[in-house]
């Protein structure tokens, strides 16, 4: 079974779909999207080093985290979490604050597989297609690729720990 992201970009109209297999239980993927200390060691890509101002993973709550590469040069995240079903679902904004008109509305189901396994599908819906293209120019789709194998990494050590 391939655990490679899946993302699916529609012709004219301003939203990604994603899915994502995991060979861990939803409630261990869904736990590493809702855990600050967990969520800061996968999240983007492995040359950015992520540390996490706020976390607040409930209805009305939000985050803000921050992530920085070798070159000194900062890309700060944010939102606010409007659903959070407990290894099932979860809706929130996202915003990067380089781009701070372009607010997206990001949503994420966990689902059981057979075996132990887990299914992740995602929306994220932008305000524009452009908006969406800036996000997929900048190289949104290689950075969730290399997060979510770091997910799988870390998963796999604390599943052995």
């Amino acid at each position: 079974m391939s655990n490679a992201l899946k993302l699916v970009v529609p012709e004219n109209v301003p939203f990604v779909d994603s899915e994502r297999e995991f060979d861990f239980p939803a409630a261990a993927v869904f736990r590493a999207h809702c855990d600050p200390d967990v969520f800061r060691q996968w999240i983007g890509p492995r040359e950015l080093a992520t540390s996490i101002d706020q976390f607040d993973c409930r209805p009305g709550g939000s985050y803000r985290f921050v992530q920085q590469g070798n070159d000194g040069r900062q890309h700060p995240f944010r939102g606010v979490f409007h659903t959070v079903r407990e290894n099932e679902f979860v809706l929130q904004t996202f915003e990067y604050e380089g781009y701070p008109d372009i607010v997206t509305l990001e949503s994420a189901t966990f689902e059981d597989l057979p075996g132990g396994r887990c299914r992740l599908t995602g929306r994220s819906v932008y305000p524009s297609v452009e908006a969406r293209a800036r996000y997929l120019a900048d190289g949104m789709e290689a950075g969730i690729a290399a997060g979510y194998e770091q997910l799988d990494e870390l998963l796999g050590v604390q599943a052995r720990q």
